[in-house]
């Protein structure tokens, strides 16, 4: 089971943007939909579904969050023809940010930003399959600029089964800005892999709840381990969601949530939503008396 899974916050798009996204990538598949009824954003639309063999969950709730560069897609491509492929999709309605070229990391590179925000950075490998597909590139900008190595050492001491496998320094001038030093780094957590960057020119975006990291967790135990550990904004802290000393988000959440919230009946499923609005941590003891409530 995939321990950390990317969520994905779009207004009304979720569905329409998983399809897509479905129609892009092998071993792609919807594997399920749900309507959350009587949220503060009204019904929202929970679609999961999986990408070259990855999962990955998408919201509807609202045009509260937006994507922005700091968290980005990195796909793993092994023909020109894939990088060009996936570029023309991507880039129809959206925007470039580094064009479809050769660059010194890459013979064949693009970074582009989809028709509904996502970014998605697209490269040819070199002779040899990528562990993973698809990487989440981590950006370090803006007040967190300077924070990545910091950032993924306290990740992989977090997470058991974790490790740094690339640390790549900015060489002396090579950034404008002036906070930045790690150039890119690679780090799995639990066996997922991700990848980071201190971003070298300063920018005014940085992390927001438009990309999160869901933590499925196996218990009580679990769930209260995780929020100990990445709760840093006391403010940000709602139904499972927490921000960590860096500004990104985290839900954590059981790894059955689905079943914890719609086995019941529609009545039963109603008062555990309520419950779980009126939450910060996930408390599964209380869902499951908010259940059985007459």
């Amino acid at each position: 089971m995939q321990k950390i899974i990317p969520h994905l916050w779009y207004d009304k798009e979720a569905k329409e943007a998983a399809l897509f996204y479905i129609r892009l990538f092998e071993d792609s598949k919807l594997l399920n939909e749900t309507v959350i009824e009587n949220t503060p954003s009204g019904d929202s639309d929970l679609v999961s579904f999986q990408l070259a063999g990855q999962e990955f969950m998408a919201i509807s709730a609202g045009p509260y969050f937006k994507f922005n560069p700091s968290v980005s897609l990195m796909v793993a491509c092994e023909s020109v023809e894939e990088v060009n492929a996936k570029w023309k999709a991507l880039v129809e309605g959206g925007t470039e940010l580094m064009p479809l070229d050769e660059y010194p990391f890459s013979k064949r590179y693009a970074w582009v930003q989809d028709r509904f925000g996502l970014s998605w950075q697209l490269m040819l490998i070199d002779n040899s399959k990528a562990v993973q597909k698809i990487t989440p590139n981590l950006l370090f900008s803006s007040d967190s600029c300077g924070k990545a190595y910091e950032a993924i050492k306290y990740y992989t001491d977090v997470f058991k089964d974790s490790e740094i496998e690339v640390i790549s320094e900015y060489e002396a001038g090579e950034a404008k800005a002036s906070k930045a030093k790690v150039k890119y780094a690679a780090f799995n957590l639990a066996g997922y892999h991700l990848s980071a960057m201190d971003h070298g020119l300063d920018v005014d975006f940085n992390f927001n709840e438009a990309f999160s990291l869901m933590i499925s967790c196996k218990d009580q135990k679990e769930i209260d381990y995780f929020w100990e550990k990445l709760s840093a904004v006391p403010e940000a802290e709602q139904c499972g969601w927490v921000k960590d000393l860096f500004g990104l988000s985290w839900q954590i959440v059981p790894d059955n949530m689905n079943e914890v919230m719609y086995k019941g009946s529609r009545e039963e499923n109603r008062r555990i939503m309520e419950a779980l609005l009126k939450m910060k941590k996930i408390d599964l003891h209380a869902l499951e008396n908010a259940r059985l409530e007459k």
